[in-house]
């Protein structure tokens, strides 16, 4: 199977833009630094829910942000974890006073 990339490096910038374009009905992208968060957030009285991962074949966490599920996902790049600055800003972009499960 083969993937079409543009630049590696511009891999998953690229595929958050797509998906800000195709979903802003849903999600927003943050770039400096990278996260994803729903919409409509900080949701008040709401534990929020924020997951991070690599992005290893796509930025997978990113596509369960939404109503009913997650508030935020941090995706790091390419099979690399987020760093603890993503996961920060998203938490404070998602913090409605009920808490974080992250």
């Amino acid at each position: 199977m083969k993937k079409l990339i543009n630049n590696p490096e511009d891999f998953v910038r690229e595929s958050l833009e797509g998906m800000a374009a195709a979903h802003a009905d849903l999600i927003k992208i943050n770039f400096e630094p990278t996260y994803v968060c729903r919409v409509d957030a900080p949701r008040q009285a709401k534990v929020a829910i924020i997951s991070g991962g690599g992005s290893g074949h796509e930025p997978m966490h990113a596509g369960f942000v939404g109503m009913g599920m997650l508030d935020a996902a941090c995706p790091g790049e390419v099979f690399t974890s987020p760093t603890p600055d993503q996961m920060l800003e998203a938490a404070k972009a998602v913090d409605g006073g009920a808490g974080i499960l992250y």
